[in-house]
């Protein structure tokens, strides 16, 4: 029996084809056989696209067009926004303290007329009280001076009636005197005495 060799291809450990096939494909692509090998262990390397030259014109135009996006949305939506609440609590501070201001002035405007009703309600009480003190003085004058004349005229009465009583007095005076007079007369001489010899003593006497 003659013993039959196949002679097998060589496989590539990394993706399981043969390396004829391999090496097949590479001539038809027009890439030199001894090159495939190390094409494809160079595709992992190299380090970040970010960091090599040739991806840096892409990535500058790429961040030109967001800087210019993000540009757009602050300059067209977002400062716009922030400006108008700035704007708006600006005008609403604004408006509570012109607000503030104009109850403030009210209520001066109220205490300076509170204050004047006071002003002129005391000055009122004060006159009052000085035109009833002058009544009251006017009517106390009057009252006085009457009471005056009554006292006076009860006076003058009290003194006609004193007159005539003194002079009442003084004429019952002079007849006891004359007849005392007589009296003792008659007891000193023994021999009465007449009314006319009395009364004639009396006025000499």
């Amino acid at each position: 029996m003659a013993t039959e060799t196949h002679s097998a291809s060589p496989v590539d450990a990394s993706d399981g084809v043969p390396a004829a096939e391999a090496a097949n494909a590479a001539s038809d692509h027009g890439v030199p056989a001894g090159t495939t090998e190390a094409a494809g262990h160079g595709e992992g390397g190299g380090g970040l696209p970010q960091f090599q030259f040739e991806y840096w014109g892409g990535q500058i135009v790429w961040l030109l067009i967001l800087f210019a996006i993000l540009y757009v949305l602050f300059a067209r939506v977002f400062v716009p926004r922030f400006r108008a609440v700035a704007d708006t609590r600006a005008q609403t501070i604004a408006d509570a303290l012109s607000e503030a201001r104009r109850v403030q002035a009210e209520a001066d405007a109220k205490a300076e007329a509170v204050k004047s009703d006071i002003d002129k309600a005391r000055a009122d009480a004060r006159k009052l009280v000085a035109d009833a003190r002058a009544k009251a003085s006017d009517e106390m004058a009057k009252t006085q001076a009457a009471q005056d004349a009554e006292l006076s005229a009860q006076i003058d009465k009290a003194e006609v009636r004193i007159r005539g009583l003194r002079d009442q007095a003084m004429t019952n005076v002079g007849g006891i005197a004359a007849e005392t007079a007589s009296s003792i007369v008659a007891k000193l001489t023994g021999k009465p005495v007449t009314a006319a010899e009395a009364k004639a003593a009396e006025g000499v006497a």
